[in-house]
């Protein structure tokens, strides 16, 4: 059996992402040493990923829990008879609003997104249906020095509204406005517990809230090209590979991220082939 003293992680990059060999996550679940040595391993690879978990549903959640309360989305099903298990289903008949294969940080469109989550593999296809995490700590600290500056005092609007509300009736999309309005978040946060900076934009991502200044704009006609064009390079920073780790997935194999310091992508790949997943999200505070 695993012990905290023994609790290995072989990472799988130079910047992101460890395997834990030998740990079974239903021991974390009882053991608050063993937690503890999971969160701290978190904290330093970003994103952990485990094969071969014999889990139940119950255990999933219990896990997940033990990090914080527990959400569900307004969008995507969750499980009746396990609150804040979210079922990402995907198949030929899958509505097109619940896509993934977008860079993001999961439910940024929240005042207060999601802390982390703790995702198992059900289902998956043979060959495809990979999952891409990227550290945005490392994605800020490798930016040019005068984007950094500039970007400092930036903030952003994130919407669920421009996003999975795009692909639904108008009616429907307006109601999830009301429920959801577009939420600020600063364009690069301040991790709570680690202190690093992490670039904080994404799929979610619309606009900037503060970038029409004197400094930034001559004339009107800067506004929109220059601020667009600003958040799209940002944006693009998660799609270079010395920042990515790429996993693939088996059943029953595991991944624990940390939403606050990662995007990721799920690669839709696999059709006419099935791939579900069961999905736990962690409440978290608001970014700063």
């Amino acid at each position: 059996m695993t012990t905290a003293t023994s609790l290995r992680a072989e990472p799988l990059t130079c910047t992101i992402g460890a395997e834990l060999p030998g740990l079974q996550l239903g021991d974390v679940v009882r053991d608050d040493a063993l937690f503890a040595g999971l969160r701290e391993l978190l904290l330093r690879h970003k994103v952990l990923f485990l094969r071969d978990q014999d889990l139940s549903r119950a255990e999933h959640v219990a896990l997940a829990r033990r990090f914080g309360d527990l959400e569900d989305h307004p969008v995507l099903g969750g499980d009746p008879d396990h609150p804040g298990l979210v079922r990402i289903y995907k198949d030929l008949d899958s509505p097109a609003e619940h896509y993934e294969n977008a860079f993001h940080c999961d439910a940024t469109w929240r005042e207060c997104p999601p802390m982390g989550s703790v995702l198992r593999c059900v289902e998956t296809p043979a060959v495809g249906g990979d999952t891409i995490w990227v550290d945005m700590v490392a994605a800020h600290e490798r930016l040019p020095v005068e984007i950094k500056e500039r970007i400092a005092g930036l903030r952003a609007r994130h919407s669920i509204e421009a996003s999975f509300g795009a692909a639904m009736p108008t009616a429907d999309r307006h109601r999830l406005r009301e429920r959801f309005p577009d939420a600020e978040h600063p364009v690069v946060r301040t991790h709570p517990e680690t202190g690093e900076k992490a670039l904080f934009v994404n799929g979610f991502t619309t606009h900037f809230v503060n970038f029409h200044t004197p400094e930034n704009v001559r004339f009107g006609l800067d506004f929109a090209p220059g601020a667009a064009s600003l958040l799209s390079y940002l944006i693009s920073q998660a799609t270079v590979p010395e920042f990515q780790v790429r996993w693939r997935w088996t059943p029953n194999s595991v991944a624990i991220w940390d939403n606050r310091s990662t995007q990721h992508y799920a690669v839709q790949d696999y059709w006419p082939a099935v791939r579900r997943m069961e999905r736990a999200g962690i409440v978290g505070d608001r970014p700063f």
